[in-house]
């Protein structure tokens, strides 16, 4: 065996050629099959969630500081009207008949009101008369019938707010006049205003707006100090009442039960009492019409009229004898006004018009000759 002849030797080395041929192909398969194997694997490998661990969240509290406006306090306002009136002869009748004293003459008007505090107020007006004639009427105890001279009226208000859960409004009212226009009469009052506007009408076609009970107690006093005086007992009733179509209505009654310094005549001079008592009613129908506006410019028909006033008295002491029971006032007033806005808070006014009136015979059985009366007037008005 160990001398092989060449061709042996070749098919040997054939052989083991053939083998190691083999053996390298199923390597070559092995290893096709382990990367074939290995890709399969590698595509089904799921990777492992990553937990991410959160901070925990800190709440911090700082404290917020907020800052509001200063609540504005009270200030003091009101309004300021200025006004001068002028009025004409009745229906050309300048002496004696009919509104004998009150022609041709002019008032200069300054009234306002004052709201102090929440509580308090005060109202004020002021009246001066001028007589534009040169001489001067007197009535047949020497006392001057034209309007001249001033009438001075103050009233103060304090506002004590609602009685208790109910809606009744309690007011109390310190009331002065002068009438130096006149006989140059004083008086005082004081007046517990009670009012019970929130259980009154209230609907589309009525709306009270003021409904005041006021006992009272008055004192009137004459220019000469002495026992010429007037002690009054009694309570005012005082309603306004919003209508529909621009149109009010007040209606106010006056009761008051009379203790006089000295005694009194009535019945023309045949009776003297020192005590009477009397009612008197006040019924005024209003309606301001707007005729024509452009910007601040407005013009407007306005009316008034009505009782004022219609009087009672137990003793007789009304009519051209001083022998009835009662007299009235009936007028009317229309006039037509022009009004121009400055400013929000101030405004200028002019008006013409004329009043109707039973002027002097007021008698309740003899009441007659009403007549016209021209009066214009202008001014102004600020509120503040």
């Amino acid at each position: 065996m160990g001398n092989l002849t060449p061709w042996k030797q070749g098919g040997r080395y054939k052989k083991i050629f053939l083998k190691g041929e083999i053996i390298m192909r199923k390597l070559a398969l092995l290893l096709g099959s382990l990367l074939v194997v290995a890709s399969a694997s590698a595509k089904e490998v799921v990777p492992a969630p990553v937990v991410v661990e959160e901070a925990p969240v800190q709440v911090i509290e700082k404290e917020v500081i907020v800052y509001r406006d200063k609540e504005e306090g009270f200030r003091p306002n009101g309004y300021v009207d200025l006004q001068y009136r002028w009025y004409g002869d009745t229906e050309g009748k300048n002496e004696g008949s009919w509104n004998g004293g009150a022609n041709n003459y002019s008032r200069t008007q300054l009234q306002g009101k004052i709201n102090m505090t929440e509580k308090q107020a005060l109202e004020y007006r002021i009246r001066n008369y001028n007589d534009l004639n040169s001489s001067s009427a007197k009535d047949e105890d020497g006392v001057s019938t034209r309007n001249s001279g001033a009438d001075v009226r103050l009233r103060y208000f304090y506002n004590h707010g609602n009685l208790g859960d109910s809606k009744v409004n309690f007011t109390s009212r310190i009331h002065y006049r002068d009438r130096d226009d006149l006989s140059g009469a004083q008086e005082v009052e004081y007046q517990a205003r009670f009012n019970f506007a929130e259980y009154m009408f209230n609907n589309d076609f009525v709306k009270t707006t003021n409904f005041v009970v006021a006992p009272k107690y008055k004192y009137v006093w004459e220019n000469g100090n002495d026992d010429d005086y007037d002690n009054r007992l009694g309570f005012d009733i005082a309603s306004m009442h919003e209508l529909p179509y621009g149109f009010s209505f007040e209606l106010n009654f006056y009761v008051d039960q009379h203790f006089y310094g000295k005694d009194q005549k009535f019945d023309g001079g045949r009776k003297e009492k020192d005590k009477n008592f009397t009612v008197d009613m006040e019924a005024y129908l209003y309606n301001t019409t707007n005729l024509y506006t452009n910007g601040n410019v407005t013009v407007d028909f306005n009316f008034e009229g009505g009782y004022d006033a219609y009087k009672w008295s137990q003793e007789k002491k009304y009519g051209t004898d001083k022998d009835e029971n009662a007299q009235y006032e009936l007028y009317a007033l229309p006039t037509i006004q022009i009004n121009y806005q400055a400013t929000p808070n101030f405004k200028v006014y002019a008006a013409a018009g004329a009043e109707y009136r039973d002027w002097d015979i007021k008698g309740n059985s003899e009441a007659s000759h009403w007549r016209w009366q021209p009066t214009v007037f202008a001014g102004f008005r600020t509120a503040f």
